[in-house]
């Protein structure tokens, strides 16, 4: 008798192929434990040594990862540590512990953003997935085939991508692509944002972003202050929502779909990972996605600053950044019909219940507004919030006023109701008639979400038995964990590969005199899985004889099928660990008088005069030019090489001809960002023939390579350590432009690591600080909502942003319609030129923004007489009203910054 029974109705995935992983953020045990709980495939997480784009959650001790691993095994979900930041030569030695440890303990995955930390990485354990994240900064299919020269397993996109772009990328490689879909938005694309450290010292790129968009800036256009009204945080993006858009991420071959928020409490985690959990289902079943107006709301009161597709419709800067409010603001309640006393009356749109948290737009308080550093700046503080202390219905036409006394514990949406807070919790005198109301905290939705997670399994594993009872022989049963729940990854990815397990009687089994076993019974006694991680999905009997098998047999044989499932997936996988390996990537590549890879010979770069100094002594002078007049004043000033870096690529030609006619070096400078359809701006550039291309993204190096046009790469690939640069250079890069994360010290460590002759170092600059898929332009200063609209403000206006201390900051667009805010002050690393000399460094740059002819010869000739030991580093950035910086971060040679002044 063969049966064979489902006891989980709809538990098989109808098409694994289709079903992108749900991969949720895990700041702490118990968001761990609410995302498994909840239906995340896979979890993402930090460790606490560092080496974490998010250093402020609590994350994961080195000892911890065994335990953690052990966990998510037994559930069949997968475990991905974040190694996202930017590691320094002297740090590496305490990378390599951390990735021993985390290759030991069964890790599926790390996140890696620097280049020079994947290949470290790769050296420990080849068997350890790379996972580029998304602070790699790709952006399209380019950037990925270069990148994939790391030994990837994944790419964590760019937020900035919309489905259409992302259907290109996946028509055009086959890299496994992971998206995020739900969550916090940053306005800078990860890996590009200079903001914190250079305000304030805290850099993003090290995990510590101080969240400098989320402030309020004023817009000045043409030197004229532009009143916005109540738009005032220019930068703050709404929060990703993306649920609606699943069925077009399945469709455009999104492997992974990633909910963002590793800062954020373990009710967040629980709450959006169920709906998400739900919403995949959906649309894998249905096509379709449909998420209720409570559903919504429940996810708008864990966290929201307003919910919005992001980029995944393409762009739209009004609906991204309305500009109103950067905070937690939850539902949208209502407005402020009447104050009266200490109460507010409300017509809410959703139900509202005594204890829950309201927030209320609010007048500045009166110290402030009577400050004159407050005067008309709009810098105040915008809202109040306090608990529901007292709620009783408001008068309605034709009934009657409730009396004072009556008292409510919840009302329902669209009733009208005086809302009272506790005393001195709100300044009524602030609230206006017509403010808006937030509820913005559920207690009772709270307390439901934290049911979800701890204690025994909620969320449990199926397994299919297979049973062989035939009078005479022994009982032997098999069981077989199944996918956890309908999303598969690709077979290459998945490191939790079904198992197996047997349970084999040593005695043959009697036949029954009366009850011989059947299948009935089988599923009850075997499916009793109550308290462990596993639920019986489907069971397959083959009786013969009508034999007999005792309740206690079936007992001991589910408890023992149990104990060797949990045994087995509780086991890390067998990996070879090379500790000595990675050790060796620690090693400096001074000490070998800096052997060169194959692909690069040390003699093929001394043979190209106008790129190569090694063996140059005097040091040789770049200079960075954003207009026609500056690049004429640098060439008539005597430079090595000039750098066109024009808003209009078209102009580049011209830059190309006036260097030419001058005998002078010019380079020409690609897009930061190659997005997909951009490919030809780096090939128009390659058309003009320069004598280089300052490549900032991994497309546009390896095109200019190709094309056999030397390339030095600059600031924003990343390049922080050795072995990021030894990539590079063995790619064919003639010269690799240092980080802007490295201080004095840091830039040192890098040298002493590095040969001299591979770094250009910028020693005067205006730090590019937010660069910006976001157009500010376009959305305060036009009626349109992205550049097929917009009528290009950018080419008629010059724009500024003034921040909360009075400075003005530079905004301009490139030709890819990207904004980039740079930073009022300028930056001298003139102090510690002369070291960089003595150790080897033979090229210096000047990056210009909006000098005239004039500023550009003072400051060229000043920096000249510096390179030729004429004058000291204090004097020359005294006399340019510069910082004593080098890079944005914090060190013994810059200027002494409060890390919390931009807050």
């Amino acid at each position: 008798m063969n049966q064979t029974s489902p006891t989980a109705p709809g538990s098989i995935s109808p098409d694994p192929s289709r079903v992108p992983e749900l991969l949720s953020p895990a700041g702490n045990w118990d968001c761990a434990e609410a995302a498994v709980e909840n239906g995340a495939d896979a979890i993402y997480f930090g460790v606490d040594r560092g080496f974490n784009a998010r250093s402020r959650a609590a994350n994961f001790g080195l000892g911890d990862l065994a335990e953690l691993m052990q966990m998510l095994r037994l559930r069949g979900v997968r475990g991905y540590v974040t190694l996202n930041t930017l590691v320094f030569p002297d740090e590496m030695p305490s990378l390599v512990k951390v990735v021993e440890a985390i290759a030991t303990a069964g890790v599926d995955a790390v996140l890696v953003q620097d280049f020079g930390v994947a290949r470290t990485v790769r050296a420990i354990c080849s068997e350890l997935e790379i996972h580029a994240s998304t602070q790699m900064s790709l952006t399209s299919a380019e950037t990925i085939h270069v990148a994939a020269d790391l030994g990837l397993s994944r790419v964590v996109l760019a937020r900035e991508l919309s489905i259409k772009e992302i259907t290109k990328i996946r028509s055009a490689t086959s890299m496994p692509l992971e998206a995020f879909i739900h969550g916090a938005l940053c306005v800078a694309y990860s890996g590009q944002c200079l903001t914190s450290e250079s305000l304030g010292g805290r850099s993003a790129n090290r995990g510590q972003c101080a969240q400098a968009c989320r402030l309020p800036y004023e817009l000045v256009c043409d030197g004229e202050d532009q009143h916005l009204g109540d738009v005032r945080y220019l930068l703050s993006p709404q929060d990703l929502a993306g649920y609606a858009a699943i069925p077009d991420m399945i469709a455009a071959g999104v492997d992974s779909l990633k909910i963002e928020g590793r800062l954020k409490t373990p009710e967040y985690v629980a709450n959006i990972t169920g709906h998400y959990r739900r919403a995949i289902d959906q649309a894998v079943s249905h096509g379709t996605v449909h998420v209720s107006k409570r559903d919504r709301q429940e996810m708008e009161l864990s966290f929201s600053r307003g919910f919005a597709p992001g980029w995944l419709e393409g762009n739209d800067h009004k609906r991204l950044v309305p500009g109103i409010r950067a905070a937690k603001q939850g539902i949208e309640l209502g407005e402020v019909d009447e104050v009266r006393g200490d109460e507010i009356r409300v017509k809410v749109a959703a139900d509202v219940s005594l204890g829950d948290g309201l927030a209320i737009a609010s007048e500045p308080p009166e110290v402030q507004r009577e400050n004159d550093a407050y005067a008309g700046s709009g810098f105040a503080d915008n809202h109040q919030g306090g608990r529901v202390y007292s709620l009783r219905p408001a008068k309605q036409r034709g009934k009657r006023q409730s009396p004072r006394g009556e008292k409510l514990k919840t009302v329902s949406t669209g009733e009208s109701v005086w809302i009272g807070f506790a005393r001195g919790a709100i300044d009524f005198s602030r609230i206006d008639e017509g403010a808006a109301v937030f509820k913005n905290d559920d207690p009772k939705l709270n307390k439901k979400l934290a049911s979800t997670f701890g204690g025994k399994p909620r969320r449990t594993r199926p397994i299919h038995v297979d049973v062989f009872a035939e009078a005479g022989e022994p009982l032997r049963v098999t069981a077989t964990t199944k996918s956890t729940t309908q999303a598969t990854a690709e077979p290459t990815l998945d490191g939790h590969q079904p198992i197996t397990v047997t349970f084999s009687g040593d005695q043959p089994l009697e036949v029954a005199r009366k009850h011989a076993i059947d299948q009935e019974v089988l599923e009850d006694k075997l499916g009793r899985l109550g308290g462990t991680p596993f639920h019986l999905a489907t069971i397959h009997s083959e009786i013969i004889g009508g034999p007999l098998v005792p309740l206690g047999m079936l007992n001991a044989v589910r408890r023992e099928l149990v104990e060797q499932l949990t045994t087995k997936l509780q086991q890390p996988p067998r990996r070879t660990v090379d500790k000595e390996a990675g050790l060796a990537m620690v090693r400096g590549l001074r000490d070998a008088d800096a052997l060169l890879p194959v692909s690069a010979p040390e003699t093929e770069i001394a043979a190209d005069a106008e790129i190569a100094t090694r063996n140059d002594k005097q040091a040789k002078l770049s200079v960075l030019c954003r207009t026609i007049e500056q690049l004429q004043a640098a060439v008539d000033a005597g430079a090595d090489s000039v750098i066109a870096d024009f808003h209009d690529v078209r102009t580049h030609r011209d830059a190309v001809q006036i260097a030419r006619d001058a005998g002078t070096h010019v380079m020409l400078a690609s897009i930061r960002m190659q997005k997909p359809g951009e490919a030809g701006l780096i090939r128009q550039l390659i058309r003009y023939a320069p004598d280089a291309v300052l490549a900032r993204n991994l497309a546009a190096m390896d095109a200019a390579i190709s094309a056999d046009i030397p390339v030095v790469a600059d600031f924003s690939l990343n390049t922080a350590n050795h072995r990021s640069a030894e990539w590079l250079i063995g790619r064919g890069v003639r010269r690799v432009t240092a980080s802007y994360d490295l201080n004095a010290d840091q830039l040192d460590g890098l040298i002493a690591a590095t040969p001299g002759h591979w770094l250009e170092i910028v020693m005067h600059q205006h730090m590019p600080m937010f660069h910006m898929e976001h157009c500010v332009f376009c959305s305060v200063l036009s009626p349109g909502t992205n550049k097929t609209n917009c009528g290009r403000p950018c080419d008629r206006h010059v724009v500024q942003l003034r921040d909360r201390v009075g400075k003005l900051h530079v905004l301009q667009a490139d030709i890819a319609c990207r904004n980039t805010l740079y930073n009022a002050t300028p930056q001298s690393a003139a102090d510690v030129v002369g070291s960089l000399i003595q150790r080897g460094v033979g090229w210096f740059r000047v990056e210009l923004l909006e000098e005239d002819a004039a500023r550009t010869e003072e400051i060229l000739r000043l920096y000249r007489q510096l390179l030729c030991g004429q004058v000291t580093g204090p004097e020359v950035w005294r006399r340019l009203s510069a910082d004593n910086r080098v890079g944005v971060t914090r060190g013994t040679l810059e200027a002494k910054r409060d890390p919390l002044a931009i807050l």
